[in-house]
C-alpha cells in the first residue's frame, strides 16, 4: 500500500512537471500564430492613433503655424510618459504584460471617447488637445515597457530581428495609409469623427488580446511582489549602473534624440513656411517618409544586418545625419521628399538592431526596467531639445537647425564604432553564430 501511494505521487508529480513544461513550451510552439494575434491588435491599435495624432498635428500647424504652439504639444505628449516610464518598467517585470497592454489601450481609448464628446457638444478649446496628448501619453508610458519585454516571450531568439523588422515595415506601411485617410477626413469631417474612428480601432485590438492571445505570464509576474515599487525601480537602475554597455548605449541614445528632435518635429512647420501651408504637401512628407520605413523594415528583417549589429546602427546612423543636413539644403520639394525617404529607410535599420541587442543581452526579469529607462531617456531627450529648437524656430530658420543637427548626428555615428564596449556588445551571440 506504502508503495502503491508513492508510485502514485511519482506520477502526479511527473504529471505536475510534464503541465509545466507545456505551459512554458507552447508560447514558443504556437510563436507564429500569437505573434500574429499580437502583431495584428497592435496594428490596428496603431492606425487609429495615428489618424488622431496626424490630425491633432496638422490642427495646430495649420491654425497656429507657430512652433511655440508645436513644442507645447510635444511637451504635452511627452513628459507623461518620462515621467511614468520607470514606474511603468517595474510593472512590466512584476505584472502580466499582456494585460498592461490591455489597460493602456482602454485608457487610450476612453479618454479620446470623451474628447470627441466635448468636441461633438462644442468644447473645442485647443488646450483639450494638449490634454488629451498627455493622457494618451500616459497609455504609451504604460505600454511601451510592456511590449518591449513581451516579445522575447512570444518569439524565439533568432527569430527576434526578423520580427521586429516585420514590425516596422507593418508600423510604416499604417503610417502610410494614415495619413492618406486623416488629410482625406480632415477636409471632409470634423475631428471628433477621426477620434471616433480611435475608440473603435483601439477596442477591436484589445478584444484580440483579451479573448483570442494566449500566452503564459512570466515567471516574476507569478510570484508573490516582497519588495517595493521604490526597491524594484532601484535594481533596475542598479543594473544599468553595473552594465557598461547599457551605460554607453543610453548616453548615445540620449545624445541621438536631442538631435533629432528638428528633423522629427520642424520639418512640417518647414515645409508650411518654405514650401506651402497645402495639406497636400504635409501629407507627402509623412507619406514619402512612411514608404521609407517600410522598405527599411523589409530590409533590415530579410537582410538582418551586419553580424555586429553595432555596425548596422553606425551605418543607419550615419545615413540619418547626411539625410538631416541634405533637407536643411535642398530647395526642391521632390528632392526633399526623395530625402525624406531615406531618412525613413534608416530607422528601421537603426531601431530594430538597437531593440534586439536589448531583447538578447537583457535579462528577462530587468527588461520591462530597462526598456522603461529607454523609453524616459526618448521622451525627456527630445522634449529638450524642442525646448530649444522649438522657440529658435520662430527667429532662426529651421533650415539652419538641420545642418546643425545632421553634422553633429554623423559625426556621433562615429562613436558607436569608437566604443570597444558596444561593438563587443553588437557581436552575436554564440547560438545566432553557428544558424
Amino acid at each position: 500500500m506504502f508503495k502503491k501511494e508513492i508510485v502514485h505521487k511519482l506520477e502526479n508529480q511527473n504529471k505536475d512537471v510534464y503541465n509545466m513544461q507545456q505551459t512554458t513550451e507552447n508560447p514558443m510552439q504556437n510563436w507564429k500564430k500569437n505573434i500574429i494575434l499580437f502583431l495584428g491588435s497592435q496594428t490596428i491599435s496603431l492606425f487609429g492613433s495615428a489618424l488622431v495624432q496626424y490630425a491633432i498635428l496638422w490642427y495646430i500647424t495649420l491654425n497656429t503655424q507657430s512652433g511655440m504652439m508645436m513644442t507645447i504639444s510635444i511637451l504635452c505628449g511627452f513628459l507623461p510618459t518620462f515621467i511614468l516610464s520607470p514606474i511603468a518598467g517595474v510593472w512590466a517585470d512584476r505584472y502580466n504584460r499582456k494585460m498592461l497592454i490591455i489597460l493602456a489601450d482602454s485608457l487610450i481609448a476612453i479618454s479620446t471617447l470623451i474628447l470627441a464628446i466635448l468636441f461633438l457638444i462644442g468644447y473645442d478649446d485647443l488646450w483639450l488637445l494638449f490634454v488629451m496628448s498627455a493622457v494618451r501619453a500616459v497609455g504609451t508610458g504604460i505600454q511601451t515597457p510592456a511590449v518591449g519585454a513581451i516579445l522575447p516571450q512570444i518569439v524565439p531568439e533568432d527569430k527576434l530581428t526578423k520580427v521586429n523588422g516585420t514590425n516596422g515595415s507593418i508600423q510604416a506601411m499604417i503610417m502610410l495609409i494614415a495619413p492618406i485617410i486623416s488629410a482625406a477626413l480632415l477636409t471632409t469631417a470634423s475631428l471628433e469623427t477621426i477620434f471616433f474612428i480611435d475608440v473603435v480601432t483601439a477596442a477591436i485590438a484589445v478584444s484580440i488580446l483579451l479573448f483570442f492571445l494566449r500566452i503564459s505570464v512570466h515567471e516574476k509576474a507569478l510570484l508573490k511582489q516582497t519588495t517595493s515599487y521604490f526597491s524594484d525601480m532601484q535594481k533596475g537602475f542598479s543594473y544599468i549602473k553595473n552594465h557598461d554597455f547599457l551605460k554607453k548605449f543610453f548616453l548615445f541614445f540620449a545624445c541621438f534624440f536631442v538631435l533629432s528632435a528638428p528633423v522629427a518635429f520642424l520639418t512640417p512647420l518647414q515645409v508650411t513656411r518654405s514650401f506651402g501651408d497645402d495639406v497636400w504637401r504635409l501629407t507627402a512628407i509623412e507619406i514619402t517618409f512612411s514608404i521609407g520605413m517600410m522598405i527599411g523594415g523589409i530590409v533590415i528583417s530579410s537582410w538582418g544586418g551586419f553580424k555586429n549589429k553595432i555596425h548596422t546602427m553606425t551605418l543607419a546612423a550615419l545615413i540619418f545625419g547626411a539625410c538631416t543636413f541634405a533637407l536643411g539644403i535642398i530647395p526642391i520639394f521632390w528632392l526633399y521628399l526623395l530625402f525624406m525617404g531615406i531618412v525613413g529607410v534608416a530607422m528601421p535599420i537603426f531601431n530594430t538592431p538597437s531593440t534586439v541587442l536589448l531583447q538578447e543581452k537583457v535579462e528577462q526579469d530587468y527588461l520591462g526596467r530597462v526598456f522603461g529607462v529607454l523609453g524616459m531617456i526618448s521622451t525627456s531627450m527630445m522634449p529638450l531639445g524642442m525646448l530649444v529648437f522649438g522657440p529658435i524656430s520662430d527667429f532662426v530658420k529651421i533650415e539652419w537647425l538641420l545642418i546643425g543637427t545632421g553634422i553633429l548626428m554623423f559625426i556621433q555615428g562615429f562613436f558607436l564604432l569608437g566604443s570597444k564596449v558596444l561593438v563587443e556588445a553588437g557581436k552575436p551571440n554564440l547560438e545566432e553564430s553557428n544558424l
